[in-house]
């Protein structure tokens, strides 16, 4: 009995025949994810953080002080806040009626949430140029102006929160609520006290998506934009700009200032985050 308990309790072989494992997985299998994401992510980043430097220290702080990289830099961040606050509200609205209505047509509506992430950026740009732009059909002329910019990053960013927000809800336990309503809560109330705390590490983490992709984005823009350097110029087309005149150091400069900002961006909704989660679980 005592062989069969030992050799019972022998944790199982990992990747290749090995025993030893860590959290399940084989050292094998976490060399391979490490390798693979070091030649996809770390090594073009790595890469292009150091041709940021070729012109040294000075070179990279006049190039990302200069007066169209702040204008482009700070039009970017703007916009994006904008259109990622947009989607964080309707974003809500959309999982909310997905999760907890029915209604005729529901499954396209489900079905048209991720057309953003197949349909071309560029096509997206020509829809709203076609739509918003001086041959407006419906008379709203909104080409190469921030409006016409804010629209453009909301429709490409829209799946972020609705697709963070729905999973929650339909896990999230419906007793409490129903317990609240029976003592005469609102509707409202109850949103705001009991559902909303447990939403909010999902719509941190679809804000900040949407936020980090829309501080990167070009196709969307590019048409409907303008690209009006001070007024309309993001910093993905500040960068094309850059390297259409032979500029690339100042090209990845930029560059490297949009993943500082997206990182301390997805940092910080990270640990607010998980702060909301924590607090969740010790109110329970």
């Amino acid at each position: 009995m005592q062989n069969a308990a030992s050799s019972n309790s022998q944790p199982p072989k990992g990747f290749l025949g090995r025993s030893r494992t860590f959290a399940g997985v084989s050292p094998a299998a976490i060399g391979t994810a490490w390798l693979w994401l070091s030649i996809i992510v770390l090594l073009p980043l790595a890469a292009i953080t150091v041709q940021s430097f070729d012109d040294g220290w000075s070179g990279f702080w006049d190039a990302v002080t200069a007066e169209n990289a702040i204008d482009a830099i700070w039009i970017t961040v703007l916009v994006s806040i904008v259109a990622a606050l947009i989607n964080v509200v309707f974003g809500t609205i959309i999982a909310w009626v997905l999760v907890r209505d029915d209604f005729r047509g529901k499954g396209f509506v489900n079905a048209i949430i991720d057309l953003p992430f197949a349909l071309p950026t560029i096509v997206a740009s020509l829809v709203l140029l076609s739509l918003y732009g001086p041959n407006s059909p419906i008379d709203i002329h909104l080409a190469a102006t921030k409006p016409a910019l804010i629209i453009a990053l909301t429709f490409v960013t829209l799946p972020f929160v609705v697709r963070q927000v729905q999973p929650v809800l339909i896990e999230l336990d419906t007793d409490v609520e129903e317990a609240a309503a029976v003592l005469g809560a609102r509707n409202g109330t109850i949103f705001r006290k009991i559902v909303l705390p447990s939403l909010l590490p999902a719509i941190l983490t679809g804000a900040g998506l949407a936020f980090t992709r829309a501080i990167g984005e070009f196709g969307s823009v590019v048409l409907i934009g303008g690209n009006i350097p001070g007024d309309t110029q993001v910093a993905s087309q500040y960068i094309q700009q850059q390297i259409e005149i032979d500029e690339p150091v100042n090209a990845a400069a930029i560059s490297v200032v949009l993943l500082l900002i997206a990182f301390v961006a997805l940092l910080v909704l990270r640990i607010v985050g998980r702060r909301q989660t924590k607090r969740e679980e010790l109110d329970r």
